[in-house]
């Protein structure tokens, strides 16, 4: 199976959110896609279809297909403390999503293009692995070939900061100071759904 490749307006519609950020086209019409649209809104979903809705929809948010998001969750379900949080933590650290904290690209699918293209270093060394595990202490940086690239340009002058994450936009260098805690996190997420599908 391949990744969602299709409009993302289209699943920003079908969750009722903006999950991959700003969308001026969502805002216009911010109901289920399709001829019933509206009227979606009316039908009563069963238990299971919430939390499933839930899971897709941190699914699409981080870009995760779905054996990456069960192998996840599993590996969250083995740490100490709340899945659910440990799920959320374990997501926030992956170095694409880290590269979009820092506002070196405008969307998580951006900043995985960037990873996979070999535009950004850990430590000093290429990394091209999206899913890479950013450590607290971890520098994340562009490649000094890749600092006039215009989308990273464009994204550094209009980037939100993160307590969690400290970032020079001149250098174009970053360092992930600590895993944020779930407070931190400013998705709209109900975790527990999750634990509650996958634990049936």
């Amino acid at each position: 199976m391949a990744r969602y490749t299709g409009p993302s307006t289209k699943i920003a519609r079908k969750f009722g959110e903006p999950i991959f950020g700003s969308d001026k086209y969502f805002e216009k019409r911010n109901y289920p896609p399709g001829q019933h649209g509206l009227a979606a809104k009316r039908k009563k979903m069963r238990e299971y279809g919430i939390q499933l809705k839930e899971k897709q929809k941190v699914r699409y948010m981080y870009g995760l297909l779905e054996r990456q998001f069960h192998n996840t969750y599993l590996k969250a379900s083995r740490m100490a403390g709340q899945k659910g949080e440990n799920l959320l933590l374990l997501l926030e650290s992956r170095l694409d999503n880290v590269v979009y904290r820092m506002g070196i690209a405008p969307t998580r699918a951006a900043a995985r293009q960037l990873v996979s293209h070999a535009h950004i270093t850990l430590n000093g060394e290429v990394a091209a692995i999206p899913s890479m595990r950013v450590k607290p202490g971890d520098i994340v940086a562009v490649r000094e070939r890749s600092k006039s690239l215009e989308v990273i340009q464009k994204s550094v002058a209009s980037a939100t900061k993160y307590s969690w994450i400290e970032f020079d936009p001149k250098a174009l260098s970053g360092k992930f100071l600590n895993i944020p805690t779930r407070a931190d996190i400013p998705e709209n997420i109900n975790e527990q759904l999750i634990v509650d599908l996958y634990s049936k």
